[in-house]
């Protein structure tokens, strides 16, 4: 179950983030947008789905080493794992995008200005119900 509905799509076998373009003046959104053209002088009220770059550089990195607190999930009887969070500029759109590191991924793998691509994730599992979101992860034959 996705986390926000329409922000990502594994469709055809290839996960993508999903964002939305202006048919206006070409400005491109993620999160999406769905309700008008954000970009200052453009009336645009035309926009349509469209699937992001799939990599990217890093932009920036950090580690994430405390427990969130409520409403993000967190499973207080379960040990806490610090999470790497990653900033990464996408290929083509030259916007910034963050999200969590794949699983395994450390600040200590990362740089800056090192490719990585967007993978599918998991954000938690409560309820019974797991909780999809995207990850980051360096490609394969990058070095930090």
């Amino acid at each position: 179950m996705p986390v926000v509905d329409g922000w990502f799509s594994g469709e055809g076998g290839e996960f993508r983030l999903l964002g939305t373009c202006c048919r206006g003046c070409g400005a491109v959104y993620f999160p999406r947008e769905d309700a008008f053209c954000r970009a200052p002088g453009c009336a645009g009220a035309e926009l349509e789905e469209v699937p992001l770059s799939r990599r990217g550089r890093v932009w920036s990195f950090t580690d994430g080493r405390y427990r969130p607190p409520a409403p993000y999930p967190s499973d207080p009887e379960r040990a806490w794992q610090p999470y790497t969070l990653i900033a990464v500029e996408l290929a083509a759109e030259r916007m910034v995008v963050l999200g969590q590191g794949a699983p395994g991924v450390t600040v200590a793998d990362l740089a800056v200005g090192m490719e990585v691509e967007v993978v599918p994730g998991v954000l938690a599992e409560e309820g019974g119900r797991t909780l999809t979101t995207w990850h980051w992860r360096p490609v394969p034959g990058e070095a930090s």
